[in-house]
């Protein structure tokens, strides 16, 4: 150190811009020489402080095999906790929607109670105020699920007869049918033009070997139909509490099991009005069959009649027979009675299900589906708007699409 001492001695003038600087100026500019430990000290400490500062900053890892390496995550247990993960959140996702349907349920089902209570408390008051409709209180009336009622006339007793053969149990079995099942099955029908003569004693005298027709305070005749439909669930109401009322042609074949599947799914839901809604032409020309004599009614010549459920069958729910009861003085009535219900219903908030396994055809047709697995609810021929020549071919119908005697039994009730 002190060699560079001397060395910086020994220089010669310095020279700043136009001044030269002797070595007596440089004297007086320099203080006392330091001292050569003073140096070392200062080198040694400044060495120690950047080593310090560099291991701290330093971006390069340090240079040390004994010190260990970060492990690499298992890829697989990484797998496993995303899975376990997306799991957790689909089971969240499923249990929300769960509880949204459960809601959804829950509301309908409210609505349909409220539904059925309106129409309760427009009963009584209709009685309470002089009202006709003779309906029983609740606690007095048959508990039933379905209330079936099979339109039938004076002369048709064959047409019963190969219904009762085939798809309507009979005696023993149709009382067994009720108790277990909730299941009321009548044939519908009035009282001829002359009350206590031949017709009518013919009617009671069936009806006392098989106990199985409804009578209705009304005179038979074919363009009375949707009077006789009025009247049919106003009676049926004051008699059963049943949830469905259903109205079905004695030309037309059932099959009961899959029929009680079908409503099962409606249960739960108010105002429902099912079967196999159709849209036809008005027709205006007098003398043919279906004739509309208000077809003005309807607007311009070549119109169709607004959507309804075809007449063969078709089901309603508990609340709407009672408003068909409560209603039915002033419930307008049509020539044709499936377009007359259609016309009660049109301006509620009704639930229209069209159900297409209710208007099947008769063999082949609902022979396919059978074997296919879609086992149809009624089945007729739409050219007789029945099952044409219903009395020989029932039995055949019934062979070759019917579900089984034992398929009604097999449904679960609650």
């Amino acid at each position: 150190m002190k060699k560079l001492v001397t060395t910086t001695k020994e220089r010669g003038p310095l020279i700043v811009g136009s001044r030269q600087i002797d070595s007596t100026d440089t004297k007086k500019m320099r203080g006392k020489p330091i001292n050569g430990k003073a140096i070392f000290v200062l080198c040694l400490a400044s060495f120690l402080a950047g080593s310090l500062f560099t291991s701290r900053v330093s971006i390069y890892p340090p240079d040390n095999k004994d010190q260990p390496v970060p492990a690499i995550p298992n890829l697989a247990a990484l797998k496993h906790d995303c899975d376990q993960k997306r799991k957790l959140v689909e089971g969240s996702s499923r249990d929300i929607l769960d509880e949204v349907r459960e809601t959804h349920e829950a509301v309908r089902s409210l609505d349909k109670t409220i539904s059925t209570l309106e129409m309760e408390l427009a009963l009584a008051r209709t009685t309470q105020n002089g009202g006709s409709l003779g309906r029983a209180t609740n606690h007095s009336l048959q508990k039933a699920f379905v209330v079936i009622g099979i339109n039938t006339a004076f002369s048709s007793k064959n047409r019963r007869d190969s219904v009762r053969q085939t798809w309507m149990p009979r005696g023993a079995k149709l009382k067994q049918l009720e108790k277990d099942k909730g299941v009321i099955i009548r044939f519908v029908i009035g009282h001829s033009a002359t009350p206590g003569g031949v017709l009518d004693k013919a009617i009671d005298a069936e009806d006392a070997e098989n106990n199985d027709f409804l009578r209705l305070k009304h005179v038979e005749g074919y363009h009375q139909l949707s009077t006789k439909t009025r009247l049919y669930f106003s009676t049926a109401i004051s008699i059963w509490d049943a949830d469905f009322y259903v109205k079905v042609d004695d030309d037309v074949h059932l099959n009961l099991g899959t029929l009680l599947s079908r409503l099962l799914q409606y249960r739960s839901r108010p105002r429902i009005y099912m079967g196999c809604m159709k849209s036809g032409p008005v027709l205006s020309q007098k003398g043919v069959r279906y004739h509309e004599p208000e077809f003005w009614k309807f607007g311009e010549e070549g119109n169709k009649y607004f959507r309804h459920a075809t007449g063969q069958l078709y089901a309603i729910s508990k609340d709407l027979a009672a408003y068909i009861s409560v209603n039915s003085p002033i419930l307008h009535r049509y020539a044709n009675e499936d377009v007359s219900i259609g016309a009660w219903f049109i301006g509620l908030e009704v639930e229209h299900v069209d159900d297409r396994s209710m208007c099947c055809g008769t063999p082949p047709d609902c022979e396919w589906k059978a074997q296919a697995g879609n086992m149809c609810v009624a089945s007729f021929d739409w050219s007789c708007s029945g099952i044409c020549k219903s009395v020989e071919r029932m039995k055949e119908v019934h062979n070759t699409c019917g579900e089984g005697d034992g398929a009604v039994w097999n449904v679960p009730l609650p």
